[in-house]
């Protein structure tokens, strides 16, 4: 009897360890089309607004809809690639007045977890840090399209959409007299549209 409830425990702690082992794995790897995504962002300058972008970034995506325990999302945006289309801003931008891109030359996103809004909806949950800052953000991303890419056999492609705000004031962007808002606003406006593919 002894030995048959030892087997019997055996057994459940096996299950319970592949079931562990199936939610860890890693989900569906995407590649980032570089040549079709971009990092946008716009902010108030008094009553007009300033746009530009962010023309340098590498990133890591595993998503699959039916695995989002293994999905995560990396990502790493180079600050010295800014490009607002004024040079002068640029480097403003780059110094320590703003992002400081000789002390953090990077921002980074890594995800936490990522949940299921809608069919096309997803909350992806995370640690954005730029310069010394670390916070926790979630970030809504949308999935606007999937299809078999027409021109190159065996491969699919998905779209991403990221559209929300962040203010600049929580991450110390802005110091000294740029850290007031009359001048420069506090909300930064994103807009990162992803083209991702894969083998099928």
């Amino acid at each position: 009897m002894v030995q048959s409830f030892k087997k019997i425990g055996f057994v459940v702690l096996l299950t319970i360890f592949g079931a562990l082992s199936v939610n860890a794995q890693t989900s569906t790897m995407w590649k980032i089309d570089k040549a079709h995504t971009s990092v946008n962002f716009s902010i108030n300058h008094f009553f007009s607004s300033v746009t530009g972008k962010f023309t340098n970034s590498e990133g890591e995506i595993n998503f699959d809809p039916n695995n989002l325990t293994g999905s995560k999302v990396i990502f790493t945006i180079s600050v010295n690639s800014v490009n607002t289309d004024d040079k002068k801003r640029d480097k403003h931008l780059q110094s320590a007045d703003f992002f400081d891109a000789k002390t953090y030359p990077n921002m980074t996103f890594k995800s936490t977890k990522i949940v299921k809004k809608s069919e096309k909806e997803y909350s992806v949950f995370g640690k954005l840090t730029i310069k010394s800052v670390t916070k926790d953000i979630v970030l809504p991303m949308k999935i606007t399209g999937e299809m078999e890419h027409p021109m190159m056999k065996g491969t699919l492609i998905l779209g991403v959409l990221i559209d929300t705000t962040l203010d600049r004031t929580d991450f110390g962007v802005g110091t000294g007299d740029w850290a007031a808002t009359m001048v420069v606003g506090d909300e930064v406006r994103i807009h990162i549209p992803l083209e991702l593919n894969r083998m099928k």
